[in-house]
């Protein structure tokens, strides 16, 4: 017997047993604060089925007809075990990777069903804290947030070793540049800069980053020189380069915690395939569900060839 079942027995019980005690329906219904109508029928399944009689139950039997299929539920319970996903990203993945159509308030009911509605402790979100006034630029290029993300790993030998993930991200269509250096400096900086122009497919006209020591005098002349605007974000104002060091969060929730890893070459080549993903395959909820390239070919109107789609 399940513990709301339980519960649900023991306050019809004591609404009897008060009943009984006083002698008087009327008061005892009015204290629990139900209709006398319901308090007989209460009576009368008692009297028939016992403490069973009490126990609520739904007004038709389950349609399975009506149910969700079977291989469709088994798709959202691996998505959610897996990589923890809520019923809305679970949505947009079935719809993007496997053509399927299902409400997130489906998806909720398959992880209710299941008892896996709720997260563990330790994958739950934080408070989001104040609620800040978010801003989009329209135009691809028109500005860049750019930060470094600090990794560490063991080897073979079980010994600590430290990465750096440098990350640049489009403001309007989201669209990012990944690259992941053994040395934390200005030239590895400069070297991300002349990345981030080659991958991304249209100019950059402003690079935004903090006030680390990596983004100083050297790294914002060479901005210059390439004809590229750097400006710095308040100090301890990290808000003011939200959407990267969000993105930050997404590397860690969806791509870090099921990296294996052995070597420097294969978390470069790991890296370039989580970058495609997220640039072309991955559906973006602040884009209802559309990839950034997708959002950059709307907004530019022009055709680009996406990459083929990868398999969830």
């Amino acid at each position: 017997m399940k513990v709301n079942e339980k519960r649900d027995i023991k306050r019809k019980l004591n609404v009897i047993n008060y009943a009984r005690q006083i002698g008087n329906v009327k008061k005892a219904c009015r204290y629990y604060g139900i209709s006398r109508s319901i308090f007989y029928v209460w009576i009368e399944r008692y009297k028939l089925y016992g403490e069973k009689g009490l126990i609520n139950s739904k007004p038709c039997p389950e349609n399975p007809r009506l149910r969700t299929p079977k291989h469709i539920e088994e798709k959202v319970l691996y998505l959610r075990k897996k990589y923890h996903f809520g019923p809305e990203r679970i949505h947009l993945y079935l719809k993007r990777f496997h053509d399927i159509q299902t409400s997130e308030s489906s998806v909720y009911r398959i992880l209710r069903r299941n008892g896996i509605s709720r997260l563990p402790a330790n994958t739950k979100r934080r408070s989001p804290g104040p609620k800040l006034i978010l801003y989009e630029k329209q135009t691809p290029g028109h500005h860049v947030q750019m930060d470094v993300k600090f990794l560490s790993f063991k080897n073979k030998e079980g010994r600590p070793i430290k990465r750096y993930q440098y990350t640049a991200i489009d403001d309007a269509t989201r669209i990012r540049a990944l690259k992941v250096y053994q040395k934390h400096n200005q030239i590895s900086a400069m070297d991300f800069l002349d990345y981030v122009i080659e991958k991304f497919p249209f100019r950059i006209n402003m690079v935004r980053t903090d006030n680390g020591h990596e983004f100083q005098a050297r790294f914002h002349w060479y901005c210059i020189e390439k004809g590229i605007q750097h400006v710095y974000i308040k100090p301890g104002s990290p808000n003011l380069n939200g959407k990267v060091e969000r993105s930050h969060r997404t590397d860690k929730q969806e791509f870090y915690q099921f990296l294996d890893y052995t070597d420097d070459v294969n978390l470069k080549e790991k890296i370039k395939e989580w970058e495609n993903f997220y640039n072309f395959n991955r559906p973006h909820k602040s884009h209802g569900g559309l990839t950034p390239y997708e959002i950059f070919r709307a907004k530019m109107n022009i055709d680009i060839q996406s990459q083929p789609k990868s398999e969830v």
